[in-house]
């Protein structure tokens, strides 16, 4: 049974165990590094009637960044990049949705990182609906965003002796959710 919009009103809860929160960066010109924060959480509200009455939270700890290099993951935690010890969160929250079609949405928000708010768009696709054998109502989103870390204040950088720079000021947000409705 395929799900429809007002199958998905509800209240829920991001399954961190079943969801990615990733970025790419270019790295040397030449390549991308990627990485994840293994460590947040999220609320959804659906209005399948109404998705224009629906919002989204989200806090991710910034500790939890991992590129699977420590070397560079600890850097990436002083304030050279996100220092994590004076800024240990990032928050996201909806102040608006827009329904572009049946799957797909653009939700703009603030962005809080080092204590600077910006307004960012995530463009969403919802990937369905599902119940678990646990009995959990699962919904499954897939977003993306993207961002110029300088607008953060994250302006640290190395010039190449071939030219260019160390890291893209440009960085790709990838979201990949499931989360669990809770009980009303």
């Amino acid at each position: 049974m395929t799900a429809t919009l007002t199958d998905v009103t509800g209240t829920y809860t991001l399954d961190v165990a079943h969801s990615r929160i990733g970025f790419s960066a270019r790295h040397a010109m030449v390549t991308k590094v990627r990485g994840a924060f293994n460590d947040f959480a999220g609320t959804i509200v659906l209005d399948g009637a109404n998705p224009s009455n629906s919002s989204a939270e989200l806090s991710i700890q910034v500790a939890s960044i991992d590129t699977r290099n420590e070397q560079r993951d600890g850097h990436l935690r002083t304030n050279d990049f996100f220092d994590a010890p004076s800024f240990p969160e990032i928050t996201y929250k909806s102040t608006s949705i827009e329904q572009l079609d049946e799957e797909n949405f653009r939700v703009t928000g603030d962005l809080t990182i080092k204590g600077v708010t910006k307004s960012i768009v995530v463009d969403w696709e919802f990937a369905g609906l599902a119940t678990d054998p646990y009995g959990n109502v699962r919904a499954g989103f897939e977003g993306k965003a993207t961002l110029n870390r300088t607008d953060f204040g994250i302006a640290f950088n190395a010039a190449l002796e071939t030219g260019g720079v160390l890291v893209s000021e440009k960085i790709n947000l990838e979201f990949e959710v499931s989360a669990i409705r809770q009980a009303a």
